[in-house]
């Protein structure tokens, strides 16, 4: 995926970095895939301010993805790769032999007219969805399920994956890029291949303009609050605030944040490096 830079003809333009977009094959998303989205614009049902910086933003349709890959046997061919507003993946819309169509996650370098197909004994090629059972040890993977038939839930966004290590009885294990290695069930399914858009970390908006296209208000740092309003608000002058935490006084810069007791603890072998 390239990355497009700008000359710097106005301020906003100097920084610039963003995708050339030279993988998107069409504009125009699937009608019958779509759903409207509404926004709350951080507002409750009593129209009260709920949640901060939120609101604005270009309007946008939801894509109807498929996580579950559950046309199991049935082939399907790779019509066009679009753009998702609402990810930082791309997606591929597939057509199935029976005539229906679904968008999926896209890989790096799923191709327009490839065949993929999902199920038992499919073959370990880019974009296939099989059981973790069936998968090559040292394969890359994506949209992995953490429960059988729950649909993909672990690595979906731009450029992740996870590498298929060891099975361990009715188990899988799988390293991550964070470092961290946990069992998953054998019997769930993930999508052979890493996500498309890799590069979508190394963009630079250049102004604040784009966040607020994207429905990101102007963010109010903790510091130059009142002391009313925040814990590391209040002081003379610039003075910062001693130990960095939320507004309701949670730490941050390193506090963890998981439960100990939480169930999915135990399929944890290791923790990810800080």
């Amino acid at each position: 995926m390239a990355l497009k830079k700008f000359k710097p003809t106005t301020s906003s333009q100097r920084f610039k970095i963003i995708s050339a977009f030279d993988d998107i094959t069409t504009n125009t998303p699937e009608r019958s895939l779509l759903e409207p989205k509404k926004r709350s614009g951080g507002r409750n049902n009593q129209g009260r301010m709920t949640m901060r910086y939120m609101g604005g933003g270009h309007k946008q349709k939801y894509r109807i993805i498929d996580f579950k890959r559950e046309k199991e046997g049935i082939p399907a061919e790779v019509l066009t790769i679009e753009y998702d507003p609402n990810r930082s993946a791309r997606i591929a819309l597939v057509s199935y032999a029976d005539g229906e169509k679904r968008y999926i996650l896209a890989p790096t370098g799923i191709k327009v007219g490839q065949s993929i197909v999902s199920g038992k004994g499919a073959s370990p090629d880019v974009g296939n969805a099989l059981y973790l059972s069936e998968v090559p040890f040292g394969t890359l993977v994506h949209n992995i399920e953490l429960r059988p038939g729950q649909g993909g839930k672990i690595a979906r966004s731009a450029g992740s994956y996870a590498q298929l290590m060891s099975r361990d009885g009715k188990f899988a294990v799988l390293k991550f890029p964070s470092g961290e290695t946990r069992m998953v069930l054998q019997t769930c399914k993930a999508t052979i291949g890493t996500i498309s858009n890799q590069d979508h970390n190394l963009e630079v908006s250049g102004k604040a303009g784009r966040s607020r296209w994207l429905g990101r208000r102007p963010r109010t740092r903790g510091v130059v609050m009142n002391p009313v309003d925040h814990p590391m608000g209040g002081g003379e002058g610039r003075a910062s605030g001693g130990i960095p935490r939320s507004r309701k006084g949670l730490p941050a810069k390193g506090f963890k944040t998981r439960s100990k007791k939480k169930a999915s603890g135990k399929y944890i072998i290791e923790r990810r490096k800080k």
